[in-house]
C-alpha cells in the first residue's frame, strides 16, 4: 500500500500515515452547529475530508467516517427564541439546507452522522468516569472539567496553563473553581430544552459531545481527527484532556486541520456577517466550479473568497468540459498510427497518472494534483481540436485517457462526474435565463454563422459573431463545428 503523508498539528510536522490497525482507518470530523445557512467555510471542510475519504478509499483502507452534528449549543437555544421556532425544527431545517449543499457538491455521506442529542445517555456516562476519576467536578447542577489536573492540557494548540489565563475569551462562572475550567454537563435555565442526569435538569456542553460520540462508533484512539484550525484551541484541545483522562489512552494519533475561508484575509464567519451561504453560491455557479475552487489551494492555506476568483475556476472548469465534449465528437476514421502529437500526448498521461497520486500523497496536495490535470487538458485540447477525424490507435488514447480521468479525478477529487452534454445543456440554459435570453435564438445564429461559414459568406459570419459576443456569447471554431458558452 502507498505511503500516504499528512501534516500532524499534535507533532507539528508531516509523517507517514500509520493507522493503528490498517486496513481499518478511523476519522472523526467535527460537522456544523446547525443553526444557520451552511456557507463556504463549511464547504470547504466538507470537501477536503472528503477528498481524504475518498483517497484513503483509493490507497485501499477501509475507512469508518464519522462526522457529527451540533445539535443542541447555546446558538441553537438563542436562535430558536428569537425566531420562536421549536428548537427541533430549528436544526432539521438547517440540516437538511446542509445536506442538500453537500449533495449537490457531490460529497459523499459519512458512514455515520450522529447527533448530540441522540447521544444523551453516552454523554453522561463519560461525565460520570471523569467524576471518578477526579478530573471532574459538579457545581450547582452544573459539571466542569478541571484543566489543572490534567498534566499535558495545551500539547495540541502549545498554550501554557499560565498563559492561558489573560488573552483567551473564557466563559466566566461562580461556580468553576478555576475559570479556565470548562463546562461538561449545563443546567437548564427556565424554557430550555433539558434532560434529566445524576446533576439534574440539563444539556451536554459543547466539547464533551465529541469525546464520547467518537469513542463509541471509533474506540479510544482515532486514528484521524479532522476540523479547521479555529477548532484547535479550545474545543480540540478541551476533546483530548477529557477523553485521554478518562481512557488513559492517547485520543488521536493524527490531528488534520484546514485553514480557513478568507474574505478580504478576514475569517469568514457568521459572527462577522461576512459569509457567503452555499444557496447563494449553488444558485450562481454549477456545483463543480465551487468544488474546484475549494480545491485549488492546499488544504492548510488560506482560502480568500472572491466571485473573481471563483470566475476564474469557472474558465478553467468550463475549458476541462469544452475539451471532453470535443472527445466525445471524434471517432475513428481511418486506420492508422498515432500522430506525432498523439504520441506527445501518450506521454503526458503517462507522467500525469505517476504526478497525480504523487501530489495527493505528499499531504494531500489538491492544488499541485489539480495543475498537474490542467497541464493534461491543455495537451488534450490541443490535440481534439486541431482534427477532424482520428484514427483506431488514437481513439483508443482517448478512452484510455477517459478511463483515467474516471478513476482517479471523479473518484478521488470528485469533479468531473458529468456528461459534457449535459454540463453545457445546464450550463448554457441557466446562463441566459440570468441574461433573459432564448437558448433556442442562440442555437439557430450558431448554425446560420456555421453555415455562412461554409458558404465561405465571411461578412454574415462577422455579424452574427458580433452580435453574439455582444450578448456575452462566446465562440470557438474548430474543425469539428463551432463551440459556444455563455460568460
Amino acid at each position: 500500500m502507498k505511503k500516504l503523508k499528512l501534516y500532524n498539528t499534535l507533532t507539528r510536522k508531516v509523517e507517514v500515515f500509520e493507522p493503528l490497525s490498517p486496513p481499518e482507518v478511523g476519522i472523526y470530523v467535527c460537522g456544523i452547529t446547525a443553526y444557520d445557512s451552511p456557507h463556504l467555510g463549511h464547504a470547504r471542510s466538507a470537501v477536503i475530508f472528503d477528498v481524504l475519504y475518498r483517497f484513503l478509499q483509493y490507497l485501499g483502507y477501509k475507512v469508518k467516517y464519522v462526522r457529527n452534528i451540533t445539535d443542541i449549543d447555546d446558538k441553537i437555544i438563542n436562535r430558536s427564541q428569537k425566531e420562536g421556532i421549536f428548537w427541533r425544527d430549528l436544526v432539521k431545517k438547517y440540516t437538511e439546507e446542509y445536506h442538500r449543499a453537500l449533495e449537490r457538491l457531490n460529497v459523499l455521506p459519512p458512514s455515520v452522522e450522529p447527533k448530540a442529542s441522540e447521544h444523551i445517555p453516552e454523554i453522561i456516562a463519560f461525565i460520570e468516569t471523569l467524576i471518578q476519576k477526579g478530573f471532574a467536578y459538579e457545581s450547582g447542577g452544573d459539571v466542569y472539567f478541571e484543566v489543572k489536573k490534567f498534566k499535558d492540557y495545551g500539547k495540541l494548540s502549545g498554550r501554557k496553563i499560565d498563559e492561558l489565563i489573560s488573552g483567551v475569551r473564557i466563559e466566566v462562572s461562580e461556580k468553576k473553581r478555576d475559570p479556565l475550567d470548562f463546562a461538561l454537563w449545563k443546567s437548564a435555565k427556565p424554557g430550555e430544552p433539558f434532560w434529566e442526569s445524576p446533576w439534574g435538569k440539563g444539556r451536554p456542553g459543547w466539547h464533551i459531545e465529541c469525546s464520547a460520540m467518537s469513542q463509541k462508533y471509533l474506540g479510544d484512539t482515532l486514528d484521524i481527527h479532522g476540523g479547521g484550525l479555529d477548532l484547535i484551541f479550545p474545543h480540540h484541545e478541551n476533546e483530548i484532556a477529557q477523553s485521554e483522562a478518562a481512557t488513559g489512552k492517547p485520543f488521536v494519533r493524527y490531528f488534520v486541520h484546514h485553514g480557513l475561508i478568507t474574505v478580504n484575509g478576514e475569517k469568514m464567519s457568521k459572527s462577522l456577517g461576512n459569509f457567503v451561504t452555499m444557496d447563494y453560491l449553488l444558485e450562481k455557479f454549477h456545483p463543480e466550479v465551487i468544488r474546484t475552487f475549494l480545491l485549488t489551494k492546499h488544504y492548510r492555506s488560506p482560502l480568500d473568497y472572491s466571485e473573481k476568483g471563483i470566475k476564474d475556476v469557472e474558465k478553467a472548469v468550463y475549458r476541462l468540459y469544452e475539451t471532453l465534449y470535443w472527445c466525445e465528437k471524434l471517432s475513428p476514421q481511418k486506420e492508422g498510427l498515432l500522430s506525432k502529437k498523439a504520441r506527445r500526448l501518450e506521454k503526458k498521461l503517462s507522467a500525469f497518472e505517476e504526478e497525480f497520486e504523487n501530489s495527493l500523497l505528499e499531504d494531500l496536495n489538491t492544488a499541485k494534483a489539480l495543475g498537474h490535470l490542467f497541464s493534461l487538458e491543455n495537451e488534450l485540447y490541443g490535440f481534439v481540436s486541431s482534427r477532424p477525424s482520428i484514427t483506431q490507435e488514437e481513439a483508443n488514447l482517448l478512452e484510455k485517457i477517459k478511463e483515467v480521468l474516471r478513476d482517479k479525478v471523479q473518484k478521488v477529487l470528485g469533479i468531473l462526474v458529468a456528461s459534457p452534454e449535459a454540463f453545457w445543456e445546464t450550463e448554457r440554459e441557466k446562463k441566459l435565463k440570468e441574461k433573459g435570453e432564448d437558448f433556442q435564438r442562440i442555437e439557430i445564429l450558431v448554425k446560420e454563422r456555421e453555415k455562412a461559414r461554409k458558404e465561405k459568406d465571411f461578412e454574415k459570419a462577422d455579424k452574427i459573431r458580433d452580435e453574439l459576443e455582444s450578448e456575452g456569447i462566446v465562440l470557438k471554431d474548430t474543425p469539428l463545428g463551432t463551440f459556444w458558452y455563455v460568460e
